[in-house]
């Protein structure tokens, strides 16, 4: 069955290359309810920080991706609310490249903006290390430009440009105190006509100390004369969106709250994008932070009363809105198939499917995509010299958690190399605390154990919680994800999720086992958990080594 659904999907690819990808639809979470509305959230996987455009008939999406590689993943949608994958904005690395070796947890790309302006895209971002980046490109698909250092500083976030009607480019952006020593403002500088370089300093415009503590995140608009600036605050599991006007590109700006929580049961609903559709309506796309998730995202109505924007449902007219949990879809002019990123993966291709990341600049060395055999075989990599936990691995091949509840579930044929003990691959479940069904060529033959590493991102040592021996090398291993709505009350604002994930594997792929302790998954760092596998080796210097072969990895209900 898995040959003649390869051979079928590398037809489709070759024919119609965004067809085929574009018809997959998840089993675990379909927000396009088939009668005319849509469910929240669109997306129930961490797209932290979307921002999105339109042009002509179709939706563009991208969103934080920090250290994971491609980075700016890039999504397509028609209607708003069935999305597809289409590229990365960075596919491979982020300089400055030292090595990829290690991973750089929450840094690099924060908080993007996509534009699209003289039949070119535009993807603007800040790293807070470095300063403001964009890349540019004809199609969003790609190739995209070189990352341009537009604005150097440190602390310099949430980049977003405006092209005026004058011809001056201006790029607004927010500060990170962790590396400014300040935050709570939003500034504007000026651009070069190129928008390749700032040619002025940025000057405060909106001081949030006082009534929008952590005012960040900005998104830049011009409507009827207004100058408009879009940005969340209150902080990421607990904020709320307001909204700058002023006729002066520098001000001063009015300010309005226009969304938040209200009754709703959608904490800290904010930062993201307003985008209108070809029939005149206007819409707002926003994350919600529920933990080990992530930021899952969210798409509110809008409308504009007295050139302010209204988002979500206004009950008591006081031009603040509220979330909804269901809502009639947006009218585009037509009716769209259902579809969603895809999840499940069958290793028929050969290159990285795009729902995957490396947790680090991607290594060349990692992987084969052995399209035509129908796996991917992951190489053994030496760990750092200095590893204390799965923390410190780059190589891990990971992806977005997809729902509140579901199952992943992978099939792979371990092959390490005899002359080294120690290499490992596996299913993990990846966070700032981590478990896994994990592998192991061991003095005593091979060792499939449940580990669990709980405060990964302090450097503490791994457990392991049971142990079987196994006579081949072929296994199957499953996580399940349990979520039923329950909160850690301990997390900040009490939003955060409980979520739970049992594990279990099986030596013929039907009868199932379970092994180890149940765990509590917990997010990253500016991340949610994510889920996929590895392959590696200790730190030692050796000609070769061993490789794992991944047959499949699929996300089911059960």
């Amino acid at each position: 069955m898995k040959r003649l659904t390869q051979t079928l999907v590398l037809c489709l690819l070759t024919t119609f290359p965004v067809l085929a990808q574009s018809n997959y639809v998840s089993e675990v979470w379909v927000s396009d309810l088939g009668n005319g509305k849509y469910k929240n959230p669109v997306l129930y996987a961490d797209y932290s920080d979307p921002d999105a455009c339109r042009v002509g008939d179709d939706f563009y999406m991208t969103s934080s991706s920090f250290g994971c590689l491609p980075g700016l993943q890039i999504l397509h949608s028609k209607d708003l609310v069935n999305w597809t994958f289409i590229g990365a904005a960075v596919p491979d690395a982020l300089a400055p490249i030292q090595t990829p070796e290690r991973p750089e947890h929450g840094n690099r790309i924060w908080a993007p903006s996509i534009r699209h302006h003289n039949g070119e895209f535009y993807i603007f971002w800040g790293d807070p290390d470095q300063g403001a980046f964009m890349v540019k490109a004809k199609d969003p698909k790609g190739p995209w430009s070189e990352p341009v250092l537009v604005k150097a500083g440190k602390g310099i976030i949430d980049t977003c440009p405006l092209w005026d009607e004058d011809g001056k480019v201006y790029l607004v952006h927010a500060y990170a105190g962790s590396r400014a020593g300040l935050k709570s403002v939003i500034t504007i500088c000026e651009l070069n006509a190129e928008a390749t370089k700032a040619i002025t300093p940025s000057r405060i415009v909106f001081d949030g100390h006082e009534a929008h503590q952590t005012c960040e995140g900005p998104k830049f608009y011009k409507r009827n004369g207004y100058y408009y600036i879009f940005h969340p605050a209150g902080g990421v599991p607990t904020g709320w969106q307001v909204v700058l006007r002023s006729k002066n590109v520098y001000g001063p700006y009015e300010w309005k709250t226009v969304l938040a929580q209200g009754n709703s049961p959608v904490n800290g609903p904010h930062q993201g994008a307003w985008v209108d559709t070809p029939t005149g309506e206007d819409w707002f796309l926003h994350f919600q932070d529920v933990g080990a998730y992530g930021r899952i995202m969210h798409l509110q109505p809008m409308k504009w009363i007295n050139d302010w924007p209204v988002i979500g449902v206004d009950k008591d007219g006081d031009g603040c809105g509220e979330p909804v949990l269901t809502y009639k879809k947006p009218n585009v002019g037509k009716t769209y198939p259902i579809c969603t990123p895809q999840e499940s993966d069958e290793f028929d291709g050969y290159t990285l499917s795009p729902q995957w990341q490396w947790h680090a600049n991607i290594n060349e060395k990692w992987a084969y995509y052995a399209g035509d055999k129908s796996y991917v075989r992951l190489y053994s990599y030496p760990v750092v010299q200095d590893y204390k936990n799965m923390w410190d691995v780059a190589n891990l091949l990971l992806q977005k958690t997809p729902s509140d509840n579901f199952t992943a579930t992978m099939k792979l044929t371990f092959t390490p190399n005899q002359k080294n003990k120690g290499e490992r691959t596996g299913l993990i479940v990846m966070g700032r605390d981590y478990a896994g069904l994990f592998l192991e060529n061991t003095d005593k033959g091979l060792t499939l154990s449940q580990v669990e590493c709980k405060r990964a991102d302090k450097g503490k040592p791994e457990q392991s919680n049971a142990s079987v021996s196994l006579t081949q090398n072929t296994v199957y291993l499953k996580v399940k994800f349990k979520c039923d709505g329950k909160k850690i009350k301990a997390s900040e604002g009490g939003h955060d999720l409980l979520v739970m994930c049992d594990f279990s594997y099986s030596l013929d792929g039907k009868k199932y086992q379970p092994l180890g302790n149940p765990f509590q998954a917990r997010e990253g760092q500016w991340i949610g958990t994510k889920i996929g596998t590895f392959c590696t080796r200790p730190a030692i210097v050796t000609n070769d080594g061993g490789w794992v072969d991944v047959d499949w990895f699929r996300i089911t209900k059960k």
